[in-house]
């Protein structure tokens, strides 16, 4: 971008052509089923994450490839064992990259060989149960991606709620920009946080439970209905709409 600016400065192209470059320096074309959004992080904050239901393990290695070699990482939700093995083929002809797979949280990460995520700040991360750690080990490797510094507790919900004492102290005095809560079942954790932190906390809904609501409604409806304020909520399972709002808080906090 800042070398076709430097060239119509010089007049060595007019404004439609300039205008023309910097369109096709954000969008990559891959083959006929994808456009990669290139310079999402720099207008966002964000970088594009590539949501692989619905697409084959061929177009999710495609894409991954083509947004890797661009940005020198990619990342992938919801990833399934045939797109590991597809990008392993993929890597395997490119001894540039690494992958990263999390089984648990469903994500792949391709990255160059060396390269490391800039750290922005720090966030906290807490789930109800052990059943709720795939959303929020999902939460975790986009935030982190994102350049946050994760700080966890896992398995402190309100059937034991002197289990959280601790690691909420904790969490605090880490000064962190928000607290994303993952919790299924009746979804009650997120507005017990919000109701002691003075920092932003972001509720997310886990389809953990028994019989009506047990696939996450429950939680969601009653994270909706909280009446501790300063709490927000995302989908169900969305670790990753959690973690993507969890870095722009960190982004929004001024620097001391």
């Amino acid at each position: 971008m800042e070398e076709i600016l430097k060239r119509f400065s010089r007049r060595e192209m007019d404004i439609e052509e300039a205008c023309g470059e910097l369109k096709l320096e954000s969008i990559r074309k891959v083959k006929d089923f994808a456009r990669i959004d290139i310079n999402r992080s720099h207008r966002s904050g964000i970088p594009e994450i590539i949501f692989a239901e619905g697409k084959s393990s061929a177009e999710v290695a495609d894409i991954a490839m083509a947004l890797a070699t661009a940005k020198d990482f990619a990342l992938i939700s919801r990833a399934r064992e045939k797109e590991a093995v597809e990008i392993k083929k993929r890597v395997g002809e490119n001894n540039e990259f690494e992958i990263a797979r999390n089984k648990i949280a469903k994500t792949i990460l391709v990255k160059k060989k060396g390269y490391e995520f800039e750290k922005r700040g720090k966030i906290g991360l807490i789930a109800a149960g052990t059943a709720d750690r795939p959303v929020a080990d999902e939460a975790r490797v986009v935030a982190e991606v994102c350049g946050c510094e994760v700080i966890k507790a896992y398995d402190v919900g309100i059937a034991g709620i002197h289990r959280l004492v601790e690691p909420l102290e904790e969490i605090v005095n880490a000064r962190v920009a928000a607290i994303i809560v993952v919790a299924g079942m009746e979804g009650a954790l997120p507005s017990v946080v919000a109701s002691l932190v003075e920092i932003p906390v972001i509720g997310v809904p886990a389809s953990v439970g028994y019989g009506l609501g047990g696939k996450g409604v429950a939680a969601l409806l009653s994270m909706l209905q909280s009446c501790s304020p300063g709490l927000a909520v995302v989908n169900i399972d969305n670790g990753v709409g959690a973690a993507t709002f969890a870095a722009k808080c960190v982004r929004g906090k001024p620097k001391k």
